[in-house]
C-alpha cells in the first residue's frame, strides 16, 4: 500500500504490527486494542470498517452510505480515497472477508 503521508517514525508502525501479531497468536487482541485505543478510536475503526464494507460492496452510493452510517461526506470520501491506494489483491481479500465476494 502506498503511504499517503509521512509517518513520524515508520519503525513505530512496524513495532505495533509485530505486537499485534503476537496478540493475535496469543488470543490477547481485544485486551491489547482496548488498552491502546480510546472508546472513540475503537468506534472510529468500527465506522471505517462499515464504510469499507459498503464501498467495496458497491451496491450503495456514497451519499446513501453517508446517510445510513450518519457520518460526513468527507469521512466517506477519505475511505474511498484510501481504497484507491490499496493493492487489488488486498482489496479482493478484504471484500471476500467483509462481503463474501471478490
Amino acid at each position: 500500500m502506498k503511504a499517503l503521508y509521512n509517518q513520524r517514525d515508520p519503525q513505530e508502525w512496524q513495532e505495533f504490527l509485530a505486537l499485534l501479531k503476537q496478540a493475535v497468536a496469543e488470543d490477547r487482541i481485544d485486551a491489547l486494542l482496548s488498552m491502546l485505543l480510546t472508546v472513540d478510536e475503537r468506534n472510529a475503526l468500527g465506522l471505517r470498517l462499515q464504510i469499507v464494507r459498503a464501498l467495496l460492496d458497491n451496491q450503495t452510493s456514497q451519499r446513501e452510505i453517508q446517510q445510513q452510517l450518519n457520518t460526513s461526506a468527507a469521512t466517506i470520501t477519505r475511505g474511498s480515497n484510501m481504497l484507491k491506494t490499496v493493492e487489488p489483491a488486498t482489496l479482493n481479500w478484504v471484500n471476500l472477508k467483509l462481503n463474501g465476494k471478490v
